[in-house]
């Protein structure tokens, strides 16, 4: 058994520093991360990053909000299926998408990779699917009601049946949130999401202003934090700083 993890960055965020953590000052530009997992049983997406009409018209795809909040730029060889195509991988050929949540800069380049089953939380999706719930959280079906093969998972999944690939529910950043863990031949690694932004969320738990549920955000950090001390490295969702020293696809992350 085989597995390889490549980590892609998919544009960039740009905005307030408060709107991601309570209390931070001044301006930030953000990561957009997304990550591929192969595995001898078949390719999968962790996160798809951002839709590419962005590009052209932000406050038609995100509202008159979001698209006040942040700042968007995503070139043309930056959405995830130019990443794929980019190390010769193609994206028809993708087997699964594996969303940690619903938000539009984790499922935006759904439409990107049209063959994939789309596999989600039942929390999540369950949310996404009410429009009261939906519009609460900042869920648009534009980015993740597109037709593709749908599975339900409810809890800890185990995706290929060894133990390589675990999805983990992280909830709180929305009802569903879920995080991945890898097991690499080097050790475990976390794929943490929006469950954890940045570094100083996990180490000083300095939480965004809004969240889903507090409590469980909480829970879920410290969740985090015992999976770390037992060895696993964790993968902050859009910390910079972070992610300056995550080697970047062609190479692999060992």
């Amino acid at each position: 058994m085989t597995v390889r993890l490549y980590a892609f960055t998919c544009g960039t965020l740009t905005g307030a520093l408060g709107h991601l953590m309570a209390g931070g000052e001044g301006e930030i530009t953000v990561p957009v991360p997304a990550y591929l997992i192969e595995h001898d049983k078949g390719r999968l997406l962790f996160d798809t990053g951002l839709h590419p009409d962005l590009r052209r018209d932000p406050t038609a795809r995100l509202g008159e909000r979001l698209a006040s909040m942040f700042r968007v730029a995503l070139g043309r060889d930056e959405d995830v299926a130019a990443r794929l195509e980019a190390i010769d991988r193609d994206p028809a050929a993708i087997d699964l998408i594996i969303a940690s949540h619903l938000h539009f800069d984790h499922v935006g380049g759904n439409a990107l990779i049209p063959n994939a089953t789309l596999l989600v939380q039942h929390r999540e999706w369950r949310a996404g699917m009410d429009p009261d719930t939906a519009r609460l959280v900042g869920f648009d079906t534009r980015d993740f009601d597109l037709g593709h093969s749908t599975r339900i998972i409810e809890g800890e999944h185990d995706v290929f049946g060894d133990g390589s690939v675990v999805c983990l529910p992280t909830h709180g950043h929305t009802p569903g949130h879920q995080s991945l863990r890898v097991r690499l031949e080097s050790g475990e690694i976390v794929l943490a999401a929006d469950a954890c932004y940045f570094c100083a969320t996990l180490r000083q738990r300095k939480l965004p202003p809004r969240m889903f549920d507090r409590e469980e955000m909480l829970a879920s950090i410290d969740r985090l934090e015992a999976l770390e001390r037992g060895g696993a490295r964790i993968f902050f969702g859009h910390d910079p700083e972070f992610w300056r020293d995550v080697p970047q696809a062609p190479a692999p992350i060992v």
